[in-house]
């Protein structure tokens, strides 16, 4: 009877240990700003929420938007680099002053369409991966867009030509470096300031996604849209490097499958959301996923098209070459020899 009683504690013990060791692992999951709209809402978000059910591991992430933490996107690549948080939505804009190879994804003139988009992430990602690695301890996941930015005015605009001397809220350099080559005045300013910059007069025109302005209300405080796509304000996922090499190769693989469905499924996405915002933006239908608003759509002339396509080997390119060179040297050369191919006239 004792030795069945021992052998029951023994049996008992574990089973308590199995326990402890199958206890489910979580990881700190930091995503972009519950502002920026439907993909953050209905793509990012629950993805986290079933981080278990789309990896097919026992790991779940303990997810939070960048508004609810006091993070400042600038920041991202320096908490990752720390351990702070295992993954991050990357705002790439925002941490390019860290990592300039990042621009090279999204400069000005460069993606002209979905399509394009995709080439460029195939072609000029894994250069960056290679980077954020060295110099980041940060693994590259994925890369997607929230879509075609341009322009919104609270004037009256009819093309290029109509922005001469005209202050324009920009995102990054390598942007406001071609609003000024077409004579306007870039203001360099955070997402989060520029509804009420608009309202007030503090600038007279914005560059964002048509989805990202209609959730946040700029066309209440606007009055035309000029829908010429500047760039795609391309963003990624990291996961820390000691993070995911905590994993094994085969746990990695699923994890980067997950990852990579994720991507897709924002891709489509992000070209459905343009579509639609721009009919809602200026009032036509089909309307159904954004809110009905009824600014002036102004025409995208040839001339202008051939503005910014010119303006990514002549004023983009050259001004981001020389910022990145310096802390990577093979940095425009690597562009070169890849989207360069491709795109370079």
């Amino acid at each position: 009877m004792r030795r069945l009683t021992t052998l029951t504690a023994l049996a008992l013990s574990c089973l308590l240990a199995t326990a402890a060791t199958a206890e489910t692992r979580t990881l700190k999951a930091l995503g972009q700003p519950g502002a920026t709209g439907e993909i953050q809402k209905n793509k990012e978000g629950p993805f986290f929420q079933n981080f278990a059910e789309k990896t097919g591991l026992d790991v779940a992430a303990n997810f939070q938007t960048l508004d609810q933490t006091g993070v400042k996107g600038a920041e991202e690549l320096r908490i990752l680099k720390s351990g702070l948080f295992d993954i991050v939505s990357l705002r790439l804009q925002q941490v390019s002053r860290d990592a300039p190879s990042i621009m090279g994804l999204d400069l000005v003139g460069l993606n002209t369409d979905y399509d394009n988009g995709r080439e460029t992430m195939k072609e000029f990602g894994p250069i960056v991966d290679q980077q954020l690695q060295e110099n980041f301890n940060t693994k590259l996941l994925g890369l997607w867009p929230f879509g075609p930015q341009v322009l919104f005015c609270n004037r009256e605009i009819n093309g290029l030509s109509d922005l001469n001397g005209v202050k324009i809220r920009t995102d990054d350099q390598t942007l406001s470096k071609f609003i000024e080559s077409i004579g306007a005045i870039p203001v360099q300013m955070g997402f989060s300031e520029v509804y009420q910059s608009l309202a007030r007069g503090v600038v007279e025109c914005a560059i964002t996604g048509p989805s990202s302005a209609n959730a946040s209300d700029w066309p209440e405080v606007t009055t035309h849209v000029l829908p010429l796509s500047f760039r795609f304000a391309i963003q990624g996922y990291g996961m820390n490097l000691d993070t995911w090499n905590s994993f094994s190769p085969e746990e990695q693989q699923k994890i980067q499958a997950a990852f990579d469905g994720l991507v897709d499924e924002i891709w489509v996405y992000s070209k459905e959301l343009y579509d639609d915002a721009m009919n809602c933006n200026v009032g036509k239908t089909p309307c159904e996923l954004n809110k009905p608003f009824n600014l002036t759509e102004a025409p995208v002339s040839d001339a202008d098209l051939a503005v910014v396509s010119d303006g990514l080997m002549a004023v983009s390119f050259p001004a981001w070459a020389e910022v990145c060179d310096v802390t990577f040297k093979e940095c425009s050369q690597a562009w070169m020899d890849t989207v360069g191919k491709r795109v370079a006239k």
